[in-house]
């Protein structure tokens, strides 16, 4: 067992046992404003692994299962100030995407939608695994600076990119979800391309309820999908204290009404030396199982024990009913240690429930985190947690971000995160990439971590 290096009199506490054969980057050896990043795996091809993080938009790739990696250029749009909120996947043809909002000034602080600037979703994409992009994005949806009678335009905001990769009728399909700010409230939105990222659909609303317009509380927020082996796409989010799902059975052309699936804390709250950190949820399928798949899975944080936690639950009935909640973090309930900024991904491989967070378990004033990763092999039932990073950072008050990301198949993890350099008086943070490999060929060919150089 590790045992974290507490401050000075402090006591010190027993961290989760180091995660198998792995190794960790740093991909921004320069600190800068680098937040929010995401990852994906070719599935045609597994050597290749993208990462992109912001801002603006940029794009890293590796050709060698995440051993090295090289920055990419021309990924960033030159017609707006800022770009971020990024995510990242790849098609059935092994075509990398990025996507993007883009705008030139925030509007009023959390509540976006009010004194907006002309802003949009656009997205980009790579045809030789992440080294080169298209000179030009596309957009899937886009607001002008006002509108026709001066009025303040929508707000788009956290998209999250999805894929389906499956041999169902709608392969190759992409999707968008995200939430569109007004000055009155909050809404889910939709896009979809059934040409591979060429063009895009008009937003459609898929929320039945709309939220409150503001980022504290009580918005719909937080969209994520994951698509079945039948190309069903299942989407949810977050609304006030519980999360919402629905999906999608003819390639996101409809839906089915939303349902409020589980009870939550707010998953909007504040943590000591954070600017600011959500328990957002994601959502994955085992692709095994039958012609649909097997279990769903939904991930999220609240703080119904005080602190707050990760949890878990799940559905055999491809969202009818849920599991109760599981814990994903392994320290005592009650134990006051803070856990946020969870990823998910589940292996097609195995089936085995992955998930990525901040831990502050072993810092007795809940200030310092290190990066764990859970695994469960039971269909969410249990976890065992790992430690993929020992030395804990402290954000000092500084952004870290929105969200973390995941990626895994055949036994191999790669996270990607946002640390705060220890001795940086500045905002600024650098971005992580950690590998993390489980299956048998690594246990019995690698007595250590192999070691990962940034190129």
């Amino acid at each position: 067992m590790l045992v974290f290096a507490a401050l000075p009199g402090a006591v010190s506490a027993q961290l989760p046992p180091k995660a198998p054969n792995s190794s960790i980057i740093t991909l921004t050896p320069e600190p800068g404003f680098f937040t929010e990043p995401g990852i994906a795996i070719n599935p045609n091809n597994p050597q290749q692994v993208v990462a992109v993080y912001q801002d603006n938009a940029h794009a890293a790739y590796s050709f060698d299962a995440g051993r090295t990696w090289q920055i990419a250029t021309g990924v960033e749009p030159s017609n707006y100030r800022v770009s971020g909120d990024v995510s990242t996947a790849f098609d059935n043809q092994g075509h990398a995407f990025i996507c993007y909002i883009a705008f030139d000034k925030l509007g009023t602080f959390n509540y976006w939608g009010h004194n907006s600037s002309r802003n949009g979703i656009y997205v980009r994409r790579s045809l030789d695994g992440g080294k080169n992009w298209d000179s030009k994005d596309i957009a899937a949806t886009e607001q002008p600076e006002k509108t026709p009678d001066g009025k303040d335009v929508p707000w788009e905001d956290k998209p999250y990119l999805v894929a389906d990769n499956s041999h169902g009728p709608y392969a190759g399909n992409l999707y968008i979800g995200w939430t569109r700010w007004t000055i009155a409230d909050s809404r889910i939105q939709f896009v979809r391309s059934t040409d591979h990222g060429k063009t895009w659909s008009k937003p459609i609303e898929i929320d039945n309820v709309r939220g409150l317009p503001r980022d504290d509380n009580g918005a719909v927020e937080g969209f994520a999908g994951a698509v079945g082996p039948d190309s069903t796409l299942y989407a949810v989010w977050a609304d006030g204290n519980h999360l919402v799902f629905t999906a999608s059975s003819d390639g996101g052309l409809t839906f089915a009404p939303t349902r409020n699936i589980i009870d939550t804390a707010p998953t909007m709250f504040s943590i000591d030396a954070v600017a600011r950190a959500n328990g957002f949820p994601q959502i994955a399928i085992d692709p095994r199982g039958g012609p649909k798949g097997g279990r769903l899975y939904v991930t999220w944080a609240d703080y119904r024990n005080g602190e707050i936690d990760i949890f878990c639950s799940s559905s055999k009935d491809f969202g009818a009913t849920w599991s109760s909640a599981t814990r994903v973090n392994t320290d005592p309930v009650h134990h006051g240690a803070e856990h946020f900024f969870q990823w998910m991904a589940v292996d097609p491989a195995d089936g085995s429930v992955n998930v990525i967070f901040y831990d502050r378990r072993g810092d007795p004033k809940n200030r310092a985190q290190i990066v764990v990763l859970a695994r469960s092999a039971d269909g969410g039932q249990s976890f065992q947690n790992y430690s993929w990073t020992d030395q804990p950072f402290n954000a000092k008050g500084g952004f870290i971000g929105d969200y973390s990301g995941l990626a895994v198949m055949n036994g191999r993890v790669y996270g990607i995160w946002t640390e705060k350099p220890e001795n940086l008086t500045t905002r600024d943070t650098i971005i992580r990439i950690g590998v993390a490999d489980f299956s048998t060929s690594a246990a019995t060919t690698s007595s250590s971590p192999p070691k990962a150089n940034l190129k």
